[in-house]
C-alpha cells in the first residue's frame, strides 16, 4: 500500500491536514480494498498547536518519512527560519534528511516556502499563496514562481496555492497514480469537483463546482455536451450572447485560460475516461473527443501526459 506521510509543524491548518486524510483514505480500487496508507507525524511527538482554538496530538516523530511514498507538507501559520531567513530549521532539516530520493513531496500553501529552504525547488517551477508570493520571491529567487495556479507538478515536486488548492493537488496525485476513474470516484465521495487544472487562475469568482452562475458557465456547459464536434469561439460567444472579444476576455477572467486551451482539456480529460472506461479503439476515442484522427488524439494526448493513448490505457484499464 502506497504510504503518504504528512509532516504537520506548530501553526498548521486543521483543514489543510483533514484535506489529505479525507481524500488519500476515500481512494479505493475496484475490487474496494483501501490505496493510500496515510500517516500523520510532527519533528517531536505531542500535541502541535494549530491555527485554532484547539492543539492536535501527533504521536508519531519524523523517522515514518523513511519509509513514505509520498510526503505532504502543509503550511504552517507561526512563522520560522524557512519564511524569515530563507533557510531549514535544523530539526525539520534533519527530518527532511530522512526523505528517500525515490519519494514523491508535496506542499499545500505556504508549506512550498520549507520545500524550497531544502533546495527542493531551485530552478523549478512553484507556487504558494499569493498573499506570500511577494516574500517567496525575496527569499527563494532561483525558484520560478507562479502566483497565478492552483499547482505545480515537477514531477518528484510538486507544490500548491491555499487550502482549496490541496484538494486539486490531492486529487492530481491520485488521478496520477490510479487514473481518472478513482479520481472522479474521491471527488464524488467527498463532494468536490473532480479536476480543476493546475493552470488554472487562483482567482475564481464563482464556484467551480456551479459553472452556470458566471457569465460564461452555461457555454462551457453546452460545450461540454459536444466535444465530439468542431467548436468555433464564434458558436461559444453566441452561447454566452456576448461579442468574441468580450467573451475571450471573461472566460479568461473566469476559468484562468482562453477558451481553445480550455476546449483542448476537457477533450483530452474526456480521452483519458474513454480510454479508461471503454474498449473504444483510438481512432472511436479520438472522434467521440472531437480530435478527429488518432493521430491527433496521440499528439494532445502525449503533450498533456507524455504518453500514447495504448500506453496510457494499458497502465490504467482495469484498475
Amino acid at each position: 500500500m502506497h504510504r503518504v506521510a504528512v509532516l504537520v509543524r506548530h501553526g498548521v491548518m486543521p483543514l489543510e491536514l483533514g484535506i489529505v486524510h479525507q481524500l488519500f483514505r476515500q481512494a479505493i480500487s475496484p475490487e474496494g480494498t483501501r490505496l493510500y496508507d496515510v500517516v500523520t507525524c510532527t519533528l517531536e511527538p505531542g500535541p502541535v498547536r494549530t491555527d485554532a482554538d484547539f492543539p492536535i496530538e501527533v504521536t508519531v516523530g519524523p523517522e515514518v518519512l523513511a519509509g513514505a511514498d509520498t510526503v505532504l507538507v502543509p503550511a504552517t501559520h507561526e512563522p520560522d527560519e524557512t519564511e524569515t531567513e530563507g533557510r531549514l530549521p535544523a530539526p525539520l532539516a534533519a527530518a527532511f534528511a530522512l526523505i528517500r530520493p525515490s519519494a514523491r513531496i508535496a506542499s499545500i500553501c505556504t508549506g512550498a516556502f520549507a520545500l524550497a529552504a531544502a533546495g527542493l525547488l531551485d530552478g523549478a517551477v512553484a507556487t504558494t499563496h499569493w498573499l506570500s508570493a511577494e516574500k517567496f520571491r525575496l527569499l527563494y529567487p532561483r525558484v520560478r514562481l507562479e502566483p497565478g495556479v492552483l499547482y505545480t507538478d515537477n514531477g518528484r515536486v510538486l507544490t500548491s496555492a491555499g487550502e482549496a488548492a490541496g484538494i486539486d493537488l490531492c486529487l492530481h496525485l491520485i488521478r496520477c497514480d490510479h487514473g481518472a476513474a478513482v479520481a472522479n470516484d474521491v471527488a464524488r465521495r467527498t463532494v468536490v469537483p473532480p479536476h480543476r487544472d493546475g493552470g488554472q487562475a487562483q482567482f475564481i469568482p464563482r464556484p467551480v463546482a456551479e459553472p452556470r452562475v458566471a457569465a460564461t458557465g452555461a457555454a462551457r456547459a453546452w460545450a461540454l455536451d459536444r466535444l465530439d464536434r468542431p467548436l468555433t469561439l464564434r458558436e461559444l460567444a453566441g452561447q454566452a450572447s456576448m461579442s468574441v472579444r468580450t467573451f475571450t476576455r471573461r472566460f479568461r477572467e473566469e476559468v484562468g485560460t482562453s477558451p481553445s486551451r480550455w476546449l483542448t482539456r476537457q477533450r483530452v480529460e474526456l480521452a483519458r475516461q474513454l480510454l479508461e472506461e471503454t474498449d473504444l479503439d483510438v481512432d472511436q476515442v479520438a472522434r467521440r473527443t472531437g480530435f478527429g484522427s488518432a493521430g491527433s488524439l496521440r499528439a494532445h494526448l502525449h503533450a498533456a501526459i507524455g504518453v500514447t493513448p495504448t500506453a496510457y490505457r494499458a497502465t490504467f484499464r482495469g484498475r
